[in-house]
Parts: C-alpha cells; sequence; structure tokens
C-alpha cells in the first residue's frame, strides 16, 4: 500500500484558463497592437491641442486629425461589438470624446463669439433672409395704408384699431392743442428709466410673437404685423388730419426707426422659417426648418440689441428733445442700421465656428 502524496493533497493545483477566454484575450491584443500606433498619435495630437500647445503641431498632424479621429471612432465601434476588454473600451471611448470636441466642438469663448457675431455674423444672417424682409415690409406698409384710409373713411375704425388704453386722449375731434401737449417735451429723465423697461418689455412682446407664430407658415406672423402697422396708419391719420404730420414723425422716428426696424426683422425670421417650410425643396421639412431656424435665431438676438436700443432712445431722447433733434436721431438711427447691416462686412469670410469646422473636417 503506498502512502498518500500530501503535496498533491494539500497544495493548489493550477487551473488552465477557459479557451474561450485565452481566445478573447489574444484577440483583445492583436486589435490594439495593430491600432495602437494610430490612437497614440491622436492622443498626442489632442493633448497638445488641450494644453493650448498648438505652435508645436506640424501641418501633417493637423491634416491627419480628423482622420485619425475617425480611425479612433471606427475602432471603439468594432470593440464595442466584438466585446473587448473593459480597459480598452474605456480608453477608446475617452480618446473619441476629446477629438470630437477638438475636431467639431466650439473653440471660441463668449467675448470671442460676441465679436465674430457682431462683426459680420449677424449683417449675414440677415442679408440671408432679404426676400423676407421684403415680404414682410410691403405687409406692414400695406398695413399703415389700410389703417390710414380704414380710419380716414369710418372714424369708428379708430376705436377698433387702437386700444383704449393708449388712446387717452388722442382721439378723432380732439383739438390740435391737446394733440401736441401728447407729444411735448418733459423737462428731466426723472422716472424714465421705469418707462425705458416696460417699453422694452412690451416692444420684446411683439418680436417675438410675431418671430414664434412664423412656424405656422408665416401667415399668422404677416397678419400680426399688418394689424399693428394698421394701428400705426390709424395713429398718422389722427396727426395728420390736426395738422401735426411732421411733429408726429419727428416724436415716432427717434425710436421708432429702431424699433419698428426690429419687428420687421423679426417678424421676416418667422416668414423665413414659415417659407422654408412651406417651399424646402430637395431637404426634408425639418432639415429645412433646422437651418432656416438658426439663421433666424441670429437674427432675433441682433432684434434684442436694437430693442434695448430703441427702449433707450424712447425713454430719454424722445422726451427730452425737440422736432429737429428726434428727427436727427432717428435718421441717423435709420441710416446706421441699414449700413450695418446691408454694407458693413460684405467681402468677409465666414469665420464662425461652423465654418471651421467644416473646414477641419473637410481637409481630410
Amino acid at each position: 500500500m503506498k502512502p498518500p502524496i500530501l503535496k498533491t493533497l494539500f497544495s493548489r493545483a493550477e487551473v488552465a484558463p477557459p479557451a474561450d477566454v485565452e481566445a478573447a484575450a489574444l484577440r483583445s491584443d492583436r486589435f490594439r497592437l495593430e491600432r495602437e500606433g494610430d490612437w497614440r498619435r491622436l492622443d498626442a495630437i489632442v493633448t497638445r491641442m488641450e494644453q493650448g500647445r498648438l505652435r508645436g503641431l506640424s501641418d501633417d498632424d493637423v491634416l491627419a486629425l480628423p482622420a485619425l479621429y475617425r480611425t479612433a471612432a471606427s475602432s471603439l465601434a468594432v470593440a464595442r461589438e466584438t466585446s473587448l476588454d473593459t480597459a480598452t473600451l474605456d480608453y477608446l471611448d475617452a480618446l473619441v470624446q476629446r477629438a470630437w470636441f477638438q475636431v467639431y466642438g466650439p473653440r471660441q469663448g463668449f467675448v470671442a463669439w460676441l465679436r465674430q457675431f457682431l462683426g459680420g455674423g449677424l449683417s449675414r444672417a440677415i442679408r440671408a433672409i432679404w426676400l423676407d424682409i421684403c415680404v414682410a415690409l410691403a405687409v406692414m406698409v400695406a398695413g399703415t395704408i389700410v389703417g390710414w384710409l380704414l380710419v380716414m373713411r369710418e372714424r369708428e375704425w379708430f376705436y377698433a384699431l387702437v386700444p383704449t388704453g393708449l388712446a387717452d386722449t388722442r382721439v378723432p375731434g380732439a383739438s390740435r392743442e391737446v394733440l401736441l401737449e401728447s407729444l411735448q417735451v418733459e423737462k428731466d429723465a426723472q422716472g424714465l428709466s421705469a418707462f425705458a423697461a416696460y417699453l422694452f418689455s412690451n416692444n420684446a412682446g411683439v418680436a417675438i410673437l410675431a418671430f414664434a407664430l412664423g412656424f405656422a407658415f408665416g401667415i399668422p406672423s404677416l397678419m400680426l404685423l399688418m394689424h399693428n402697422m394698421a394701428l400705426l396708419g390709424a395713429m398718422l391719420w389722427l396727426y395728420h388730419d390736426a395738422g401735426l404730420t411732421l411733429e408726429f414723425v419727428a416724436w415716432l422716428s427717434v425710436h421708432g426707426t429702431s424699433e419698428l426696424f426690429a419687428i420687421l426683422l423679426a417678424g421676416a425670421a418667422g416668414v423665413h422659417i414659415g417659407r422654408s417650410m412651406a417651399f424646402p425643396g430637395n431637404r426634408p421639412i425639418l432639415a429645412a426648418a433646422a437651418e432656416s431656424g438658426q439663421r433666424a435665431a441670429q437674427v432675433m438676438v441682433g432684434v434684442v440689441f436694437m430693442l434695448i436700443a430703441a427702449a433707450v432712445l424712447e425713454a430719454f431722447p424722445r422726451q427730452l428733445l425737440g422736432t429737429e433733434g428726434r428727427l436727427l436721431i432717428g435718421v441717423t438711427m435709420l441710416l446706421a442700421w441699414l449700413a450695418y447691416f446691408f454694407a458693413y462686412g460684405r467681402n468677409r469670410p465666414d469665420s464662425g465656428p461652423h465654418a471651421a469646422g467644416h473646414a477641419a473636417a473637410g481637409a481630410s
């Protein structure tokens, strides 16, 4: 009888790994070795860009960046599909996210964006919707004429077009003195700051509504513009009937050239979206709406700036200056807006983040 072999009984036997686990490990190592060179190069490029050391990058590295990003993204998809090891997946996932940000992500801070926006981006967006501006302008002019003609023929239309709170003493039959008093110059600017805030809130509401209604194919936006300008036409007739046309135009122009221009652009932006949805061309409707919506959003940011300027002008110069001063400021503001929107930066290339991203992607 043989004695028991103690070493065999109490020692740990070496367990061989299953065949499929060993095969997976070999497949993962081979996958990593075949592509690791590109990953390391991409990692080095992205790290330099994240650290702001762009001058250390060669032209070859910059040109290769989009291709290396797509290679890493493809490797990540394969790694997920074949269930490679967790460490490889985590590394590729982080690398692809970092590379995407450098290739397609925004690279501008708020100050740089604002400089680019005011330096030509806003003007380009407004010039791009020139057809919609023409349509909205035609509707606004027509609305003014309609309001004038309606009240001229039948004075009861005045009460239908002009809200009661806005009309106060300015109603048909009011004397010239009463109407002239409504255009009087204030003695000081005390309390006008709150008035400016109220005017900005009211005008912003009209502009936003004119823009938002554009999603119903632009028709409600045009109707809103027509209604508001019919009100203006009624007021114009009222002061014209009292022999105060110049005084009223001056009183209105000091802020109206900015305010009405802003409302015109807001309505045109709404019409632009509605028109692109009604006539998308070869694009899907959602794609056409998204493209026009981005352009219209830029226009609306400019509208906000214009409304702020209009509120300040309405609260201070309009209340403190006489007819000549009001006219001078109103005409100057109109010419300034026209020059800025339609003449400034016409020859400047689009240097926005989207153009930069497209250029980087197209470099490959």
